[in-house]
């Protein structure tokens, strides 16, 4: 299987994996499975960060590298995926993830209901 944490989904690996759901971390761990973090989440908690509104580990790129986690690019397929996107969420974070997940075939770990609305595989992630 292939997986792509939502942002608090990685987090929550990183600071306090006792928040994921048992399926969400056995999947995580389990061998043979590919783990993705998209660019757009570091980019996320750096921007929440500035403005106080998020705590996350200080250096992601180490947990990514400790967690053999993949760092998945923003490509051109993913943004015009996000052109014929139901409007179903706000955040352009958010809506960029359903893109990967998408394009990518990859199923999208995450807590938050309205990205179930989308036509993509989810995992609860807590």
């Amino acid at each position: 299987m292939k997986l792509l944490l939502d942002t608090h989904a990685m987090i929550w690996v990183f600071s306090a994996p006792g928040l994921l759901s048992a399926e969400a971390r056995n999947a995580i761990s389990a061998e043979g499975n590919e783990v993705f973090i998209s660019v757009i989440s570091p980019w996320e908690v750096e921007i929440k960060r500035a403005k106080k509104r998020l705590r996350a580990p200080d250096d992601l790129s180490d947990a990514v590298e400790a967690h053999r986690f993949q760092l998945l690019p923003v490509l051109l397929r993913h943004t015009k995926a996000i052109g014929s996107m139901p409007d179903h969420h706000g955040d352009p974070f958010d809506r960029m993830l359903v893109a990967q997940a998408t394009v990518d075939g990859l199923t999208l770990v995450t807590s938050d209901r309205t990205l179930r609305r989308y036509p993509i595989a989810t995992l609860q992630a807590s």
